[in-house]
């Protein structure tokens, strides 16, 4: 994944996570993420996420479809109470966002410190090393607002998406 700040090496996890892969795989190869905004950095305790794949740029974007989540929700029945207990999403971590369960579209977020959240985001793949160091010099700026959760005060742009 290329952006405006660096590259960010992505390994996708098809056996873990297929359908959502493949959706992934589809859109960047239609061009669906080129030249759109990473909308979202959280920089507060327990959730360090920078947030993309909203063609609009405001958290509400996407496809027009939705698909069911994968790992590790799937791992769980789904009335199981511990779907509702924080696991830790690592440092490296590459999940889908979405807005409930089975809601999942293009929005995806990048785990850049460990992180705290239910067992709810589809993993479907990792960042690597050069990533990392391109996502930790993103973070360091913060928030466009200061706050913990908004806007990157330095602008992310994906530029391209490619396969390998």
């Amino acid at each position: 994944m290329m952006t405006n700040q660096g590259s960010l090496g992505l390994q996708l996890l098809n056996a873990q996570a297929p359908c959502t892969v493949n959706n992934f795989a589809s859109l960047s190869q239609k061009g669906y993420f080129d030249n759109t905004p990473c909308h979202r950095l959280t920089t507060q305790q327990d959730l360090y996420v920078l947030q993309c794949g909203d063609p609009a740029g405001n958290g509400k974007g996407g496809p027009g479809y939705e698909f069911a989540n994968e790992y590790p929700t799937n791992q769980y029945q789904p009335d199981d109470p511990a779907l509702a207990r924080p696991v830790i999403y690592p440092r490296g971590t590459l999940a889908m966002a979405n807005a409930g369960p089975n809601t999942n579209g293009s929005q995806f977020f990048l785990v850049y410190k460990d992180s705290m959240l239910p067992p709810q985001y589809t993993v479907f793949g990792t960042i690597d090393e050069t990533g990392l160091t391109t996502l930790d010099k993103i973070a360091a700026a913060g928030t466009a607002d200061g706050s913990g959760d908004g806007q990157p005060a330095t602008p992310v742009t994906i530029k391209s998406i490619r396969l390998d």
